[in-house]
């Protein structure tokens, strides 16, 4: 007992003899000192200490070399301790402040994969993913020889990626809504809300690995748009219907979802021999 009592009298010395160090320091009006220090701090892992330090130094050091350096280890400390938007806002400030400083291009690119670890959930907005796409691209633009052009361009890959992924839950869940018309205005209809968004995630990105998911989402919106449609327009809703059908076979010959493509155009092939006689 009197041994751990010992242990933590000890720690506790230790840690009130750090935190006058550091009082120490902050309140010294000796640059080197604080400089030093701060440093010291930031490669400790005393990221709080250090960005502290840092931002006392900024207005005092701004133009000199030490100024450059204090303003990306600032934001090297937001980035450490996770706080990605004031990461990304001090790594612009850096790359703005100092377009060729001596780390202009970690800072250009840490600017990018702060937005990036501050997206959120694809179901959710999305607007910190397009402001890191932007930053992404606006790095590759200014240093495209970088050595980390391929990070950047994994980062924008990534992104993208989430973006389909909230594009694809979107045009899901106006299909899952189908007939269901209280979110519908001015004679709006869910089916058609699937295949906007879907024919549009198609083409913002033709490569994506969701293209065949889109495709038969609005293949069945199609078909099931014209079921629910009054009798005057089932037959030019089927036979538009059937061209998706015969673009999504010829595109898809293998498709996992060709059963259900060839059981939605066997159910319409009454009305689309209508339409065609006609």
């Amino acid at each position: 007992m009197k041994h751990t009592l010992s242990l933590l009298a000890f720690a506790s010395v230790i840690a009130l003899s750090s935190c006058n160090e550091y009082n120490t320091v902050q309140k010294s009006a000796d640059i080197d000192l604080r400089y030093e220090m701060a440093k010291q701090y930031f490669f400790d892992g005393h990221y709080e200490r250090a960005r502290l330090l840092f931002d006392g130094l900024i207005l005092s050091t701004r133009g000199t070399d030490r100024g450059q350096e204090c303003l990306y280890l600032l934001a090297m400390t937001y980035f450490k301790d996770k706080d990605y938007d004031k990461a990304s806002e001090t790594f612009k400030k850096y790359y703005e402040s100092y377009p060729k400083g001596y780390y202009n291009e970690d800072a250009r690119l840490y600017a990018g994969w702060s937005l990036l670890m501050n997206t959120p959930e694809p179901i959710l907005d999305q607007t910190d993913t397009y402001k890191a796409i932007t930053e992404f691209t606006k790095f590759i633009e200014a240093m495209p020889q970088s050595k980390y052009r391929e990070q950047a361009e994994k980062g924008i890959f990534d992104l993208q990626d989430k973006l389909i992924e909230k594009e694809y839950a979107t045009a899901k869940l106006y299909y899952d809504l189908g007939t269901y018309f209280g979110n519908c205005t001015e004679g709006g209809s869910n089916y058609q809300a699937c295949i906007v968004t879907a024919q549009n995630a198609i083409s913002d990105y033709p490569y994506s690995p969701r293209r065949e998911d889109f495709a038969i989402l609005v293949l069945r919106a199609k078909f099931d748009l014209a079921a629910q449609s009054v009798e005057s327009r089932k037959a030019e809703r089927y036979q538009t219907a059937a061209e998706e059908y015969y673009a999504f076979q010829n595109e898809y010959p293998e498709s996992k979802f060709m059963k259900r493509a060839n059981e939605l155009y066997e159910k319409a092939k009454p009305y689309i021999k209508v339409e065609s006689a006609q």
